[in-house]
């Protein structure tokens, strides 16, 4: 311990990595340490790319925090050098009386976002890898597209060095300790002890295990992703296939154009509802996961539905009522919470990290309305 640091920022994924540019470039003696490599695969992180889409269906609340997001992919991109966002333009999709298209409609007016309201067979004549049922209705918004998500941990890891901050891969943190009175804490791992003034909190699917207010609220559950190799990869590239968010009485999915991997990117929510510990979380990928996946594209993209090229699995951590949770430690105030995203709070990544550090330093406030995300909401008491 022969070092104090203003900030300790545990999980360097992409909340973590964040925060810990966001306190190095306000002038934060930032330690950062991640259990496995950086990046890496064990973790909600991976898989080459994360969507991004402004009329949020989930609740209209999150598109000011979307704007400030855009606003820092495109920031961090400036600083690193690396094209980090790509538009595709997005689809939101399903009945037309169904909670997803009535509420991406919904933020779209509320917040004044170009968009198109489309039909099914609108979507399939502009979009040809699309093939939708005729009832469907769409919103389209030309804004919506992914973040390159592995190389953007990379990219916020690079800039906060490059800002004085000193980065750990391969230590595993033990336990933490608050000092009484909000003033410190003490953080053990595999390798050594530290201390600091704050502390954030940022470890994904391990996080009820590091943070025990946490326990029943954030749930790990297993998602798979597949990549297929489109019989006709034209109309999979990222110029003629927006990304979608899907409702189908199959369930909800999420798809992706081909970019890196040689395949046409896709998943579903809730996969097989296979919940339990991080530690233990299945990883490998079955023959059921394929058939779930492919019956999807067979229907709804059949020619994208051609050869495997990749089946991944990675880990979602959901709360009680789905939204993040974004608040100080109600025990400890120098103690910083940042929750899993419940599947879907990756592309909110750079508005997280600046959120993260202004709550872990002054007076632990932010300037964006996190209201709705905060601890003590009712939609994240224990079921």
């Amino acid at each position: 311990m022969s070092k104090a640091w203003d900030v300790i920022v545990i999980g360097l994924g992409g909340m973590g990595s964040a925060a810990a540019w966001q306190l190095a470039r306000r002038g934060q003696r930032v330690l950062g340490l991640e259990r496995f490599d950086i990046p890496h695969n064990m973790g909600s992180s991976h898989g080459v790319t994360r969507i991004i889409r402004l009329p949020y269906y989930e609740d209209p609340a999150y598109v000011p925090l979307l704007r400030r997001a855009y606003e820092l992919w495109r920031e961090a991109e400036r600083a690193t050098g690396e094209r980090l966002l790509v538009l595709t333009g997005s689809i939101d999709a399903g009945p037309e009386d169904g909670e997803l298209f009535q509420g991406a409609l919904t933020s779209a007016r509320m917040h004044g976002l170009p968009h198109e309201v489309l039909t099914g067979e609108e979507v399939n004549a502009r979009f040809p890898g699309y093939r939708l049922p005729p009832a469907t209705r769409a919103v389209f918004q030309p804004e919506g597209g992914f973040i390159a998500s592995e190389r953007a941990i990379v990219a916020h890891c690079r800039a906060a060095q490059e800002a004085g901050a000193d980065l750990r891969a391969r230590e595993r943190v033990l336990g933490w300790e608050a000092r009484p009175g909000g003033e410190g804490v003490t953080v053990t791992t595999d390798k050594g002890r530290y201390q600091a003034a704050r502390l954030v909190l940022a470890a994904g699917a391990w996080m009820a295990d590091l943070a025990p207010v946490l326990a029943g609220r954030a749930v790990p559950e297993r998602q798979v992703l597949a990549w297929l190799q489109p019989t006709r990869p034209e109309l999979f590239a990222p110029g003629r296939f927006p990304v979608f968010n899907l409702a189908v009485e199959e369930g909800r999915y999420y798809g992706l154009p081909v970019y890196e991997v040689p395949g046409f990117k896709f998943g579903r929510y809730h996969h097989r509802e296979e919940t339990g510990a991080a530690e233990t979380m299945r990883r490998e990928v079955d023959e059921e996961d394929e058939r779930l996946l492919r019956a999807f594209s067979a229907r709804y993209f059949p020619e994208g539905n051609g050869a495997t090229m990749a089946l991944r699995s990675c880990i979602f951590t959901n709360t009680p009522d789905e939204h993040f949770i974004l608040d100080r430690h109600p025990g400890h105030p120098q103690v910083v919470l940042a929750s899993p995203c419940s599947g879907h709070g990756y592309k909110f990544c750079s508005v997280v990290g600046e959120i993260l550090a202004e709550l872990a330093t002054g007076e632990g406030s932010t300037r964006h309305d996190i209201g709705f995300l905060r601890l003590d909401r009712p939609g994240a008491a224990l079921r």
